[in-house]
Formats: C-alpha cells, structure tokens, sequence
C-alpha cells in the first residue's frame, strides 16, 4: 500500500534556524547549440519560473553574481509519431539566458577530454607507426657526406 503524501504544517515548534529552505523547481545548465559570449550561461527551466526568480535562485543558493536574465519558450517538436501513426508533440520549455555581473566569466566544463593514446606496437596502427618512423629515418641524408647528394658516390 502506498503510504499518503504527508503535509507538513506551515508553522513548527523548535529554532527557526535549522530550518532548510528548498525550492519546487530545478535549472539545468545546457551547452549551447550556437557559440555565446563568454559571460552569458544557458538553462532550460520550468515554466512557471520567471525572470526574478531564476535570479534569486542563482544568487541566494550559488551565490552567482546574475547582471542580466533574459528568457523565451521554445516550442516542442511535432514530428514524432506513435504506434497508430498519430503526431505526438514534444512539451514546450523554456530557456534562460543568464548574463553574469561585470568581470565574471563561465567556461563549459570539459568532462570527456580526449586522450591522446600511442598504439600498441603489437597492433596495425603501432606496425605502421613503427614503419613510417624506420623510413623517415632512412631518407635522412647523413650528415657526414657535408651535403653531398646520394646518387653521387664517394
């Protein structure tokens, strides 16, 4: 049996102080699709949030310092369809555009660098690799001939 939804009430006996304020909603920090300024961060949001609000969450809980914020709702797709051919539209959402105050600055972090391996020399790439060093090597001229070309004998 599922237990019922507790409701807590609005006034509680004890020090207000260790109470914990936690918000309804969430932001979520999207890469964007088209290069921003280097100032400017992007988050899809709910839909009941507004301007102000996105504002305060970010410098109340993160402490960021927020110059500007700017949103719009992005309508959802329309293109899927379901196991009886019907069209099924994606939700609406909305995204925010959040300026940083002046001097500060946001970098996407880089989770997956690329790792640049050497190959194996057991493998095909680590033959070649093996291979091409050998004949570069060869072609070197020697630099005891004092820049005498090949084909000339000494």
């Amino acid at each position: 049996m599922p237990s019922p939804r507790l409701i807590f009430p609005f006034y509680q006996i004890g020090n207000p102080q260790l109470r914990l304020f936690r918000p309804n909603w969430f932001l979520t920090l999207v890469r964007p699709g088209v290069q921003q300024p280097p100032d400017t961060v992007q988050f899809r949001i709910p839909m009941v949030m507004t301007k102000c609000d996105v504002k305060n969450y970010l410098e109340k809980i993160y402490n960021v310092p927020v110059g500007a914020v700017r949103t719009r709702i992005q309508f959802g797709s329309n293109k899927k369809r379901n196991h009886l051919n019907q069209k099924v539209k994606m939700p609406d959402y909305k995204v925010a555009y959040v300026q940083l105050a002046q001097g500060q600055m946001f970098t996407f972090p880089d989770i997956f660098p690329e790792k640049v391996t050497k190959p194996d020399e057991d493998s095909m790439e680590g033959v070649q690799e093996k291979f091409m060093e050998d004949e570069k090597q060869r072609q070197k001229s020697d630099p005891r001939r004092g820049g005498v070309t090949d084909w000339f004998g000494l």
